[in-house]
């Protein structure tokens, strides 16, 4: 390990970091821009992908109408949206673009100065890697973003929900290490000596089960089980709808049947909390407080937030709060993760 004496000067930790949280940001706003596109029905409205020339909007009538053109050959427009107006059209292409454009954004805000850092040789032993497999995973999320719009192109008349977890869950995972990184890079920055935190058993456990929760309100959205029960607690007049169908084999149900996952979704909310807001007591006792209560104020928020969401009958704006806030939950017990599991030099 290279000592503090002779750590080269030219590197710059803390300028890494500071990057880091903006990209973090921006790929917030694109899960919160996910959320609206899906939210209002909008993803499937640019029917190809082209990474370079899809930048440029439609300027003209006629470039317009061949866009409309296009999405009138899938099932969606000719099952559910037939007869859509042209500023119908232009409304939910809007967000599919702003969404795509955002991708580009992000894409281009890690490569770029990442380039120039190692050009400069800014990028501390160690961490290059790292760096450039953060960037990849940000391409891989551009060719999951296209295989999750592509299924609901030819057969049916919506993405596939496992798709769109996975879009999901990999975009939270590019996030979650950003942060990570981010963090590592700060306390470099504080202290030349210090090491890369490395996660601990218990805090792992702790994310595996946000993740799990986030992965389950990924099909909820993309099965539009939300709009199966809109009260609480119960669901109806019981805790499960002993008449609802069930398909087999059983375990399908948690995948594919909306009501068993809207049921998941709900209860496995207070597990997943009851793990998080472990986390954060274990951070706080670190000698992280901020960041602890961060997480335990931000848990409790989520569960109303949902609980909301449910009893508005998906009501946009709560909904997408929802979701925006549970990209923040994710940065918040990251950065508990982090603090439980730094090393000392």
């Amino acid at each position: 390990m290279l000592q503090a004496s002779t750590l080269p000067t030219r590197l710059r930790p803390r300028t890494l970091s500071n990057w880091l949280f903006i990209v973090a940001a921006l790929v917030v706003a694109m899960v919160v821009i996910g959320g609206i596109t899906r939210l209002t029905e909008s993803g499937l409205s640019i029917t190809q992908w082209k990474p370079i020339s899809g930048i440029i909007p439609p300027l003209t009538g006629a470039q317009w109408q061949a866009e409309f053109d296009n999405y009138k050959k899938i099932p969606e427009y000719q099952q559910l949206n037939r007869g859509m107006t042209m500023a119908g059209f232009q409304a939910i292409f809007f967000w599919e673009y702003i969404h795509r454009l955002l991708g580009r954004v992000v894409g281009a805000a890690y490569l770029l100065p990442l380039l120039a850092f190692w050009a400069a040789g800014r990028i501390p032993r160690g961490y290059a890697p790292r760096l450039f497999a953060l960037v990849a995973l940000v391409c891989f999320q551009g060719a999951i973003g296209w295989w999750m719009v592509s299924s609901g192109l030819a057969k049916r008349t919506d993405v596939s929900h496992v798709r769109l977890a996975v879009h999901l869950v990999t975009a939270l995972t590019l996030l979650a290490g950003t942060v990570w990184t981010a963090l590592d890079l700060r306390d470099l920055a504080a202290n030349r000596l210090a090491n890369p935190a490395r996660l601990r058993a218990f805090a792992g456990a702790a994310l595996l089960l946000l993740f799990a929760q986030i992965m389950f309100g990924a099909f909820t959205a993309g099965l539009d089980a939300g709009y199966a029960f809109s009260s609480w607690p119960l669901m109806g007049d019981e805790i499960f709808p002993a008449a609802t169908p069930l398909t087999d084999p059983l375990w399908r149900n948690a995948v594919d049947n909306p009501v068993a996952v809207q049921f998941i979704h709900r209860w496995l909310a207070f597990v997943a909390a009851a793990g998080i807001v472990w986390l954060g007591t274990k951070a706080i006792r670190a000698g992280a407080p901020r960041i602890g209560w961060a997480v335990i104020a931000l848990v409790g928020f989520q569960i109303i937030l949902g609980i909301a969401t449910l009893l508005s009958g998906v009501e946009i704006v709560i909904a997408v709060a929802h979701q925006a806030n549970a990209a923040l939950t994710l940065i918040a017990a990251t950065a508990a993760a982090h603090a439980v599991s730094r090393r000392t030099a």
